[in-house]
């Protein structure tokens, strides 16, 4: 049984890293002065940032219906069946849409609500290509994504306040305050919402609140304090330089968890709390 693996360009997923892998990214709209890009295809990580520190209004959308019928009656000549896995359902009504309109594909398309994005969202899809490479069905792939979506956690810390305001998390009253304070909010996201976590008035005491997060996940949810049985990542926002002094920090606090993959954060995070931010993500690893 042939099962095609599709997911969205959230996942960080790149066209090129997706057909080296065999799987197939559907690239996420964005809306810039009335005209729509798309990530990783007429939108560069390098442009996004460009446009976005020139004070561009830059707003998220998702995959057009059409692209996504279009892009399954394909896959649907060479394979048995489709496993999509878009990002969170919380965060996005991408995963809504694509449930629809599964709906009309017989059983053939199934849809995941994976409860992740960015280097969470990727660690799933790379795990639904592992089990359809060991020939699962994609009932269940879709049974095992499902069942773990929840073993998963990401903290961020953002460097400016200035996109959240933008974005209306928070008004610009405490935006100014924050901003005048030096405060830098932690950030997570488990599963259905980014959420606020904690204030740091530092990127240090900021970094040292995630790991300090970290490791009560570690210990509390995952029974694994050393990190051996996950796969813990590092993401940012066009902060490269930092999230690789933060993964050998990380090394070293856990060097039972491996090496730890450094990603950027997903353009549609990355609309919301612009550049300069960093991240830290574990996923329970799957026993394949």
């Amino acid at each position: 049984m042939r099962v095609a693996i599709v997911t969205d360009s959230n996942s960080g997923i790149t066209q090129e890293q997706g057909r080296q892998a065999g799987i197939y990214v559907v690239p996420m709209p964005f809306m810039m002065a009335g005209e729509t890009y798309f990530e990783d295809i007429s939108l560069t990580q390098k442009s996004f940032y460009e446009r976005l520190a020139e004070g561009a209004d830059i707003s998220t959308s998702q995959p057009s219906p059409a692209s996504l019928i279009d892009l399954w009656n394909e896959l649907l000549k060479d394979h048995d069946s489709v496993i999509h896995i878009p990002m969170s359902s919380g965060l996005s009504s991408s995963c809504e849409t694509a449930h629809a309109l599964a709906a009309d594909f017989g059983g053939k398309v199934l849809v995941v609500n994976n409860q992740r994005i960015s280097v969470t969202q990727r660690q799933s899809v790379l795990e639904a290509k592992a089990m359809a490479d060991q020939g699962m069905s994609a009932e269940e792939i879709k049974r095992v994504l499902e069942e773990t979506a929840f073993d998963s956690t990401i903290y961020i810390t953002v460097d400016t306040l200035e996109y959240l305001k933008k974005g209306g998390r928070i008004t610009p009253a405490a935006a100014l305050l924050g901003t005048f304070l030096k405060i830098k909010p932690v950030l997570t996201i488990q599963g259905e919402k980014l959420d606020a976590f904690a204030k740091a008035r530092t990127m240090k005491q900021a970094k040292s609140m995630m790991v300090t997060a970290i490791k009560k996940d570690l210990e509390e949810r995952f029974s694994d304090p050393e990190g051996a049985a996950v796969h813990m990542a590092v993401a940012h926002t066009d902060n490269e330089t930092a999230a690789l002094e933060f993964k050998k920090e990380l090394m070293e606090l856990f060097p039972k968890a491996g090496d730890i993959y450094v990603d950027h954060l997903s353009l549609s995070v990355s609309c919301h709390i612009g550049p300069g931010a960093l991240a830290v993500a574990c996923t329970k690893k799957l026993s394949l």
